[in-house]
């Protein structure tokens, strides 16, 4: 099948299958929709089009999917329960998963039949990931785990997540450290909403108390789950650097220049220089993303680029911002009762700092890109060969 007959199939499909607005619907009956068309997507071998046919892809090239992406961006697809297993935990297991856990999870995956999410953030290890404190304990053939994590998206309604979890404190932070496949319905885990300041609840802290796991559910090494989480982190940065802004986006450029026009603004030359630049970036980030893709399906793995992708696609997004800010001026902080594209666009502006934090701040990716792209000397690290349990971090309170 040539690339053009791969997107004539792909445009009938969504043609047919994408599913209308789901805003009005209650969170349930949007995940249930959101399940329907995942299926029917990936039936249709539209899901997984680069990733290998041994574990349920199609094993195709980044030019089929570079054509599906094309095409998708025209409907408002709900991909979001998905993004966190599509981008981030499945492709670490392709990376560091044993040949059982790649055949048991990433089927089902891709099908959307089971929805992942990433444990790794805690209360007292955000930036300083390798300070985390929540520990497993080895007992016979499982492993025990207790403490908490936060700012989890999609907790809720996953049914697994890859947790980072303790599992040495007499060796250095970064070494004690080990990835493990977490069943969200395990006795012990409870799940808690955490609502932001858009008003809505995306993310959520865990509590694990005494939850049991399998001794094979660790992902790559025992003690090697700061390489697993700088594999994850790596996809983490470029799946949201890279993320396709839907139709529907507020924040998207079409939606700018149509906010122009209602604005009255179309014909001023600042706001056209702005959204000539806007797009210049878009365009520019979308092409750099489409190199890593195609690097990475090549065996390539981009390293710490994906961290240039982060960064510019958080900077985009707030590019976004302050143009819909010069095109609407006040009218982006009040509006008319049922003014539901108003509303939604007050939605997108709250929530674009959290794409400065989430998958490490721009000033982490800033550091990660002076040390590992440009040969910066690193940071001075005086706690880089204590033992864990001497360091006072996070919450942790040595005697």
């Amino acid at each position: 099948m040539s690339v053009d007959e791969f997107r004539a199939g792909a445009r009938e499909f969504l043609a047919r299958n994408a599913p209308g607005p789901l805003a009005e619907l209650e969170p349930a009956e949007q995940l249930r929709a959101a399940k329907r068309f995942q299926a029917a997507a990936y039936d249709a071998g539209l899901i997984g089009i680069t990733w290998p046919t041994e574990y349920g892809g199609r094993g195709l090239s980044t030019a089929e999917q570079q054509a599906y992406n094309e095409e998708a961006v025209h409907y408002d697809l709900p991909s979001a329960p998905f993004m966190v297993g599509m981008g981030m935990c499945g492709p670490t297991l392709l990376d560091l998963g044993s040949h059982e856990q790649k055949t048991r999870y990433l089927p089902p995956l891709l099908r959307g039949d089971e929805i992942w999410c990433q444990l790794f953030s805690e209360p007292g290890a955000g930036s300083d990931v390798a300070s985390l404190q929540t520990r497993a304990v080895r007992d016979d053939d499982s492993w025990v785990i207790n403490g908490q994590k936060v700012w989890t998206s999609g907790a809720q309604f996953s049914d697994f997540g890859a947790l980072l979890a303790r599992t040495d404190p007499d060796v250095p932070k970064h070494r004690g450290i080990t990835m493990f496949i977490v069943d969200m319905r395990s006795p012990g885990v409870t799940v808690r909403p955490l609502r932001d300041m858009t008003g809505r609840a995306p993310f959520n802290e865990v509590y694990f108390d005494d939850v049991r796991i399998p001794a094979d559910a660790v992902i790559g090494e025992v003690g090697g789950g700061w390489l697993a989480a700088l594999t994850m982190l790596g996809h983490e940065r470029i799946s949201i650097g890279g993320s396709v802004r839907r139709g529907s986006d507020p924040l998207a450029y079409d939606n700018l220049v149509e906010l122009a026009r209602r604005q009255n603004r179309a014909d001023d030359p600042v706001v056209r220089d702005r959204l000539a630049e806007m797009y210049a970036h878009e365009r520019a980030l979308a092409l750099f993303n489409t190199k890593l893709r195609q690097e990475a399906a090549a065996g390539s793995s981009p390293g710490a680029r994906g961290s240039v992708a982060k960064l510019a696609g958080a900077e985009l997004l707030w590019r976004a911002v302050d143009t819909a800010g010069l095109i609407a001026g006040s009218a982006l902080t009040s509006w008319e009762d049922g003014d539901s594209a108003a509303e939604e666009m007050a939605i997108a502006i709250n929530g674009t700092p959290a794409m400065s934090i989430a998958g490490g701040s721009n000033q982490v990716q800033r550091n990660i890109i002076g040390e590992r792209i440009l040969g910066l000397p690193k940071e001075p690290q005086v706690d880089r060969d204590v033992p864990f349990r001497e360091l006072k971090v996070g919450t942790q309170r040595t005697p």
